[in-house]
């Protein structure tokens, strides 16, 4: 197959004070320069691009980001610098930190009912917004569903971010992850926590599968990784990620024992101890006893209401009869109680970090 190549063109207006610029100051290869009597334009390779810079391509600033391991030895350690031409060319790091917000704390509710707009997203999923501000930035729950089930378009792919949690609701779906063996079916209570960059791929899924999705910050990129091919040879249960396991919680399976809140019970999914404190998860059903006043110290705490129904009562707030699909964050500091529970109530509580106070009232 013939060797094809792509070149990104900028205008210039200064090309002989360009070369040096593009060769020694960042370290590129001239690759192509003409008229050789009067260059007008000259082709310079490196760090992955091709650039032509042309001296008839019109007015206007070009702009060429150059992504480093090291930016602070790169270009003599500056960030943004000017052809002598009027391109201007800015040094970034490669892998940049993940940056977690500050938390907007509120007390959010957010019902199925009021019926906010699925949207379209990655691989043909339908996503429904469980927490409309993001609080600040600091998360994002998703109620995700494939009307249609069947192979998922999906490629391998990993996350950049602090935590993140796939818990299914309804249905099943196959997903193969890296050093975990082959596909695993999560089914209907069942959860993964994928670590942060963890390279994955949805396989596929029944009809009507629904899942939660919670991610940490709200805002983060998604890469296709197009080198790696899934399943990986290697078998690593006990790898981490950025300090993080994988964790493949089946619901059917775990014990249940008494939740932070009396009159509830719950079952622990893991992640507080396979995150090491990141984020804690648990499904919660009614108990016996009272259910009293309540109020917590952790930084967020979110709440799905999978199944049955309850009254949320807040300080200060009217109650909010509580259905399947319905979502609410409490904030730390602010007493509720999850009053009136139906005898077939589940919850999902997702907190983080996952080592916390409850305060009974």
């Amino acid at each position: 197959m013939q060797d094809i190549k792509a070149e990104i063109q900028l205008p210039t207006s200064d090309l002989r004070a360009d070369i040096p610029f593009f060769t020694k100051v960042l370290g590129m290869r001239m690759d192509m320069i003409y008229p050789a009597d009067n260059p007008q334009v000259a082709v310079f390779s490196g760090h992955g691009i091709r650039i032509r810079m042309d001296g008839a391509a019109g007015t206007g600033d070009g702009l060429v980001r150059i992504l480093s391991d090291d930016p602070d030895g790169f270009a003599g350690g500056k960030r943004d610098l000017r052809a002598p031409g009027g391109c201007r060319v800015e040094i970034a790091e490669r892998n940049p930190p993940v940056v977690l917000p500050p938390t907007q704390h509120a007390f959010v509710v957010r019902r199925l009912a009021d019926q906010a707009p699925w949207i379209i997203g990655r691989a043909g999923m339908h996503y429904r917004d469980l927490i409309p501000s993001r609080l600040g930035g600091s998360i994002i729950a998703s109620h995700i569903r494939i009307p249609d089930g069947g192979p998922v378009p999906d490629m391998v792919h990993f996350h950049k971010v602090g935590f993140q949690l796939i818990f299914c609701y309804k249905g099943w779906v196959d997903v193969v992850y890296e050093d975990q063996g082959g596909p695993i079916r999560l089914h209907a209570g069942d959860c993964f926590i994928q670590p942060p960059e963890i390279r994955h791929r949805v396989l596929e899924a029944s009809d009507g599968i629904e899942v939660i999705e919670i991610g940490v910050p709200a805002e983060h990129i998604t890469e296709i990784d197009h080198v790696m091919t899934l399943p990986t040879p290697d078998l690593r249960p006990d790898r981490e990620w950025q300090g993080q396991k994988f964790v493949h919680n089946v619901g059917s399976t775990a014990e249940w024992e008494e939740f932070r809140i009396p009159g509830y019970i719950c079952r622990d999914t893991t992640i507080n101890t396979n995150t090491k404190g990141v984020a804690s998860v648990q499904v919660v059903r009614r108990g016996r006893g009272q259910i009293p006043w309540t109020s917590h110290d952790t930084d967020i705490l979110f709440t799905f209401v999978m199944q049955g129904g309850l009254t949320l009562e807040g300080e200060g707030k009217e109650p909010y009869r509580l259905e399947p699909g319905d979502a609410f964050v409490i904030p730390p500091g602010m007493g509720t109680r999850y009053a009136e529970p139906t005898d077939d109530v589940e919850l999902l509580e997702v907190t983080l970090p996952g080592r916390f106070k409850t305060t009974i009232a």
